[in-house]
């Protein structure tokens, strides 16, 4: 049972970001550290891609590990009211994710994804690197 009143709950929710979240900010500044060059949020690509390198054709995406459901993470639980709901909302989610990573593909855009949970390690610099540039930094 959820301890919060339904206004209050609505309220929490209503303050979830979707741009210029933590880990996106932590991928922002480790690729401009590289000396990479790109787009925010472009409007004109499906899916609104979080990060944008035109000149390569890249659409980088930082998910949350919660909200798009990274296998096997222990950030990726399940909430335990609600569940209906909740399994709509995850497997709906993925679903989109699906069809956005195909409509990129078929428009000629390679699709890179960061989970949440990389943005923590150490190497990111290096993973960036490996997805953007091709080689290791």
């Amino acid at each position: 049972m959820d301890i919060l009143t339904r206004g209050q709950r609505s309220s929490v929710m209503s303050r979830i970001k979707g741009r210029d979240t933590g880990p996106e900010m932590l991928v922002r500044r480790a690729a401009h550290a590289l000396g990479l060059r790109f787009r925010l949020h472009a409007a004109k690509l499906p899916g609104r891609p979080d990060l944008v390198f035109a000149s390569r054709k890249i659409a980088l995406f930082v998910h949350g590990c919660f909200w798009h459901r990274h296998e096997n993470c222990r950030l990726a639980y399940s909430p335990k009211s609600n569940k209906e709901f909740w399994a709509r909302k995850f497997s709906r989610n993925v679903e989109r994710d699906g069809e956005v990573t195909a409509a990129l593909r078929s428009a000629g855009w390679r699709t890179a994804v960061i989970w949440e949970c990389e943005t923590r390690q150490q190497d990111l610099a290096d993973r960036i690197g490996r997805l953007i540039i091709g080689t290791p930094q």
